[in-house]
């Protein structure tokens, strides 16, 4: 069995929904080489999150980012304001997804399901770059 881990930068996004399936793929090549394993993925951040969804309909990017404003919306009379309207409610949109996806190795390859890809979910309106940590165990 391996370990390894490694730290990635992902460039900054505007707000939503983007996904980073290739991304996470040319960080860890060594996916490739293994029978079975585990990747774990963990964004070092609170305004944004991570998910896994539909990656063929980009539509799909919309509405969720549309149902999440409609479930947290910006004009909550929160407390927490010095950084802007938008902040407070990314570390709510956060909580509420996670920062955390771990996704099984199966010969070689993330065992997603056909449509599924994974997302770096931007919660700001101007969140900048983010850093992901990726830990890969398997033989």
């Amino acid at each position: 069995m391996a370990w390894i881990q490694r730290s990635i930068e992902l460039p900054a996004h505007s707000r939503g929904f983007h996904l980073i399936t290739p991304l996470v793929l040319r960080a860890i090549p060594e996916v490739q080489g293994l029978r079975t394993g585990l990747l774990h993925l963990f964004l070092q951040h609170t305004s944004a999150s991570l998910t896994i969804n539909e990656n063929a309909d980009p539509d799909v990017r919309l509405d969720m980012e549309t149902a999440l404003d409609a479930v947290v919306p910006e004009d909550q009379p929160f407390r927490h304001t010095l950084e802007g309207p938008d902040d407070m409610p990314a570390h709510v949109k956060a909580s509420l997804l996670g920062p955390s996806l771990t996704i099984p190795v199966e010969q070689g390859q993330l065992a997603l399901g056909v449509w599924q890809g994974i997302y770096l979910c931007e919660h700001r309106n101007h969140g900048g770059r983010r850093r992901l940590m990726l830990t890969l165990l398997g033989e």
